[in-house]
């Protein structure tokens, strides 16, 4: 919920606002991602006895790239560096499940993998919130 009060031409103040911070939103938003990367495998019938550990993986992958995504994007306000380090912690990521998988799997682990990345990249730069920062005491 916003509720805006124009003091003038181009000033505007913003109350009840809510802001996630970047690792916060990209735990939600890599953790949607990464479930919606294990159900896709309901496409592939050769996956039905596994897809239980498959939607497990990419789900913790999810989580685990968005958080570390996200904390990156707090420290680093860059775009372009934002989207590369989600591909690459992406990958290293999809790296670890294709050597639980196995190496027939590779394209179809890595590149899902590394769009998550991208877009949880993309997402904690551009509508993450800034850490709060501790109350005064």
């Amino acid at each position: 919920m916003r509720s805006e009060i124009a003091l003038g031409p181009d000033a505007r103040t913003v109350e009840n606002s809510m802001s996630l911070t970047k690792p916060m939103l990209g735990l939600a938003v890599g953790g949607t991602l990464g479930l919606l990367d294990g159900l896709s495998g309901f496409l592939e019938p050769s996956l039905s006895p596994l897809m239980g550990s498959v939607i497990a993986f990419s789900l913790l992958k999810g989580l685990i790239a968005g958080v570390a995504i996200g904390y990156f994007s707090q420290k680093v306000h860059s775009m372009l560096f934002g989207i590369l380090a989600g591909a690459v912690i992406a990958a290293v990521l999809s790296l670890l499940v294709i050597l639980h998988a196995g190496r027939a799997l590779f394209w179809d682990i890595l590149l899902p993998g590394m769009l998550l990345g991208i877009i949880v990249g993309v997402c904690t730069q551009k509508f993450g919130g800034k850490q709060a920062a501790p109350p005064a005491a």
